[in-house]
């Protein structure tokens, strides 16, 4: 009865009133439920190209869940056969991220959305993204050859136009990061992936780009995390340990 006093006395003006309010509550308690969810990425437990993302949300010092999937049959299998398909993916793979309502898959789409959550965008977006194909590129190549039988022989040309890339990257950043001073996912992205083949050709890093990567590693919560027993650079591959040509074993201590 009280209800359908107020119903009366408002009208329909109070009505809309009343449900506009309801919606108001409901999309602002909506937002609290997203905001406080816990960012949830999933890849095989080895560097290759899931990493640059696990840096990032080590580096920003957020809560995450490292879903992490055995590179085992075991593990390949379960993910294959159970949860591949029963995530609500639109396009189901590895890596994947899901943090609330936001669901997607393709690496760099992953750490594009992770620099516009975390604000680590590059200020000039053309040459954020140039930069970013071009370490994309580089990470590629180094899967291309590392998955080939034929390894030996590709080596040797990949590091010769890896050493012409490097001396165009020197010259190309503004310092201390590639842009200036804001760390941008671009840096987190460019360190994993040099730090990634710098395995496979160390006497490549050297003068600027070295001391680039030394700067990087020593930010906040990266520093502690690569210093840590937990790192997970101690004990996973680059590329899958089945690799034909090179898998990226970790060093032994």
């Amino acid at each position: 009865r009280v209800a359908a006093v107020s119903t009366q006395s408002t009208g329909s003006s109070g009505i809309n009133a009343e449900y506009g309010e309801f919606q108001t509550f409901q999309h602002y308690f909506k937002r609290i439920n997203l905001s406080t969810m816990v960012v949830e990425l999933g890849y095989w437990a080895l560097r290759g190209l899931g990493e640059p993302s696990r840096l990032l949300l080590r580096y920003k010092g957020v809560e995450w869940t490292d879903a992490t999937i055995p590179v085992t049959e075991e593990g390949a299998g379960k993910w294959f056969s159970e949860t591949k398909m029963n995530l609500g993916l639109d396009f189901p793979n590895l890596p994947y991220l899901i943090d609330g309502d936001v669901k997607l898959t393709e690496s760099i789409a992953i750490i594009r959305y992770l620099g516009r959550k975390y604000d680590m965008m590059p200020d000039d977006a053309g040459k954020g993204d140039m930069l970013e194909m071009l370490i994309q590129d580089q990470r590629m190549q180094l899967g291309k050859i590392s998955y080939s039988a034929d390894f030996e022989n590709l080596k040797e040309g990949f590091i010769t136009k890896l050493g012409i890339f490097l001396e165009r990257l020197a010259k190309f950043m503004v310092k201390p990061f590639l842009f200036g001073e804001k760390v941008t996912y671009v840096d987190i992205l460019a360190y994993e992936y040099l730090d990634q083949i710098r395995a496979l050709t160390p006497e490549s890093f050297v003068g600027e780009v070295a001391a680039y990567m030394d700067r990087v590693a020593a930010l906040p919560n990266i520093k502690e995390w690569l210093a840590s027993e937990g790192c997970t650079n101690k004990t996973y591959t680059i590329n899958s340990p089945k690799a034909p040509g090179w898998p990226g074993f970790p060093k032994s201590e």
